[in-house]
């Protein structure tokens, strides 16, 4: 999956450059999940299977318009934990943490399938999900709501960097008792040796609190 969503290399890392960390997570390090929680709120859940116990292999940074980061733990489960700040770049500015798990990635074969994707596909009102629905958490004034564009550079542990642009678009459902499932479905882009590498990546989530998380160091 790491392949597939980072491509090809772009650079290493200088001397001085880092990538980022918050929460006591960092690039090789790792973290855990209330086991107990989990197993009783994956039932509920599309994914199957999530460990409790994840490794950091990479980690994303995507700094938005609005001023706000999110920064992307990405493990050994093929998942990533998710950090949104807005403000700032330390807790005190952390607003939403999730874990997410990529669903399904395809690769999109011609400009015709990916600006129909652009225009259609990722942002729809509702999003169907092996029988479950999602609404749309993102929507703009008016008729319509463009998916919204964002630039994650990847940082690997070998030193390696890369740099994605992504148009995504934001759903959830109501599990009931305060939960949440959410969706993100996000067309993302390469250029690779001046060609551009595409691909639909499908990502299933849910909230994590402090008290379910555990830093290992």
């Amino acid at each position: 999956m790491f392949s597939k969503l980072f491509g090809s290399k772009e650079k290493k890392l200088s001397p001085t450059e880092k990538a980022p960390e918050i929460m006591g997570l960092y690039l090789g390090g790792s973290f855990e999940l209330d086991a107990l929680k989990l197993k009783l709120l994956q039932p509920q859940l599309i994914i199957e299977n999530a460990a409790s116990h994840h490794l950091i292999q990479a980690v994303g940074e995507v700094n938005l318009d609005t001023g706000g980061k999110i920064l992307r733990f990405y493990t050994d489960d093929d998942a990533y934990l998710q950090v949104v700040m807005d403000g700032g770049d330390t807790e005190n500015h952390i607003t939403d943490v999730k874990l997410w798990y990529f669903y399904d990635t395809k690769t999109v074969g011609s400009e015709n399938q990916w600006q129909s994707l652009l225009k259609q596909e990722i942002s729809q009102p509702e999003y169907s999900l092996e029988g479950c629905q999602f609404q749309r958490v993102w929507d703009a004034v008016g008729e319509e709501s463009p998916p919204v564009a964002m630039t994650e550079k990847t940082y690997e542990e070998d030193g390696d960097t890369s740099t994605t642009d992504q148009f995504v678009m934001l759903y959830e459902r109501d599990l009931g008792d305060d939960n949440f499932e959410a969706l993100k479905v996000s067309g993302e882009e390469k250029i690779i040796n001046n060609n551009h590498d595409r691909c639909l990546v499908i990502s299933t989530g849910f909230n994590i609190n402090p008290a379910d998380l555990r830093i290992n160091g």
